[in-house]
């Protein structure tokens, strides 16, 4: 410690008013004796002296205390990189598709604002666990309790089918789990195909079995009335695409291909569209000119909508629902067809109507693989919604019987060529218009009718001969996977060659 000198006063002390005017110089300490010395300057710079000694050692005690002081253990908010101020809410903005922030942090036992800022119905739910809101109308919000979900990454997303493959899937972190396990261990962004193996419809050789019934594919006359009032019933049923294959089918009255609308030129068409599904829904009517924000508007649960058109122009024409992924809504089967016919079309003995179109399978009774529809890989491509639905049925006709078969593809995605193998076209209609016609000048006839998705027409054709007559799309991939059916002309036996 540092020596502290004290120096006593003068020997002869002043009068204070002489010490003013003319202090005396310091007298030599005296080492003996007290005379007039006072202690209490001493005293002082001793009680000073203690006081910084105090306050320097205090100041190196919390130093050490600091320095020396262990990590936080593993498991600890501070280990986890959690605050251990986590909120206890937090609010998510769901739109078309996606969920806002693409991470949100709570405390456990926490609560979800789920905020629908989109134009359809969405939900929020924590994948793989029972936590999930009721479904949210456009400009709703619900709240998403987290009681009892123990600290962990999770994934939340919008359980309407498809719509966390489109990228409605966010990282939920409850306090206690690291933020990084999102990106090095959380779960995947869902998929139809997640949780389960897709069903398989690659056995081509199985047979239906014998409650199975065809898809009629008639077409009846176009009726007398020029006004057509239908209704159509959106719903989502289970049904079998190829033997022993089942998906969840998004329909037009429970069927697929949806109704089969006929008129003529002027007609007018009011169509009710009722929507008994769990999800939104609109419909497209390629044989329209309408306001598509108005006519095509989005149909909620539970609600419905009048769409009317007149109907301008002949041809056959794609109906499906709009509403995005529209890709989506159409492989589940949201499709069906308008026929217009151009005037003076003369009568045949019978009319077909044949809507190609692709399937892409999901899990067995669930909705199709919206991933495999984005990357244009069907299972598999089949006329009016089965695979090799008319090799099972095979359609009868008899010989020198004049048929007209309306063809659509409806895709989403693949193209078609139809070809009948055995005969030939003598009539092609297609986007509107005769490319060919009995009696042409050149003495020509069709071999196809190819068509892009969303085209249409028909063709005509008379068989000459009793037998087994195979119809394909010539796009030979599609035709070994399902885009295949026959035509039993005459009653005949045996078996197809293609």
């Amino acid at each position: 410690m540092s020596q502290i000198v004290v120096e006593p006063p003068p020997a002869s002390p002043e009068p204070p008013a002489s010490r003013a005017s003319a202090p005396a110089p310091p007298a030599e300490p005296q080492r003996g004796g007290t005379g007039g010395w006072s202690p209490w300057p001493t005293v002082l710079m001793l009680f000073v002296g203690l006081i910084v000694f105090f306050a320097l050692m205090t100041g190196m005690l919390v130093i050490v205390n600091h320095s020396g002081r262990s990590a936080p253990a593993a498991g600890t908010a501070a280990a986890s990189g959690v605050p251990s101020s986590a909120p206890l809410t937090a609010t998510v903005m769901l739109t078309e598709f996606s969920i806002k922030p693409g991470q949100v942090t709570l405390a456990p036992g926490g609560s979800l604002y789920a905020m629908n800022m989109g134009t359809m119905t969405h939900n929020l739910a924590v994948q793989g666990t029972a936590l999930a809101t009721p479904m949210i109308s456009p400009g709703s919000t619900d709240q998403l309790k987290l009681t009892g979900l123990a600290p962990g990454t999770y994934t939340i997303i919008c359980q309407v089918p498809g719509h966390a493959a489109a990228g409605m899937h966010a990282t939920l972190v409850v306090a206690g789990a690291s933020p990084s396990a999102a990106a090095a261990g959380g779960s995947p962004a869902p998929s139809n195909g997640a949780t389960a193996a897709s069903a398989d419809a690659n056995d081509f050789s199985a047979t239906p079995g014998p409650a199975w019934h065809a898809f009629d594919p008639t077409l009846a006359p176009a009726p007398g009335a020029t006004v057509h009032n239908v209704t159509f019933h959106i719903t989502e049923v289970a049904r079998e695409v190829a033997p022993g294959v089942t998906q969840q089918a998004w329909t037009f009255n429970g069927q697929v291909p949806g109704p089969i609308l006929r008129g003529h030129i002027g007609d007018v068409f009011n169509v009710t569209v009722v929507n008994d599904g769990t999800m939104t829904h609109s419909i497209d009517f390629h044989a329209s000119q309408v306001a598509p924000n108005v006519a095509m508007a989005p149909i909620a649960p539970g609600k419905s909508l009048v769409y009317q058109f007149k109907a301008d122009y002949a041809g056959i024409w794609m109906y499906h629902c709009g509403t995005a992924p529209a890709i989506e809504h159409i492989a589940n089967g949201m499709l069906g067809a308008v026929v217009i016919d151009p005037p003076n079309l003369p009568p045949v003995a019978h009319e077909y109507v044949m809507i190609q179109s692709e399937l892409y399978l999901g899990p067995q009774g669930q909705p199709g693989d919206l991933a495999k529809m984005l990357a244009d890989t069907p299972d598999a491509v089949v006329f009016n919604g089965y695979v090799n639905q008319y090799k099972y049925a095979p359609i009868k006709v008899d010989p020198g019987q004049r048929i007209r078969i309306w063809v659509l593809d409806a895709g989403p995605s693949d193209i078609s060529s139809f070809h009948i193998v055995g005969t030939i076209f003598d009539t092609v209609f297609k986007e509107g218009h005769y490319e060919l016609q009995p009696g042409n000048a050149t003495g020509g006839g069709s071999q196809t009718l190819d068509l892009l998705p969303a085209q249409g027409g028909f063709v005509e054709t008379t068989f000459a001969q009793p037998g087994v007559y195979t119809m394909v799309s010539h796009k030979f991939a599609d035709a070994s996977r399902g885009d295949l059916g026959t035509f039993d002309v005459g009653g005949a036996t045996g078996t197809m060659n293609h």
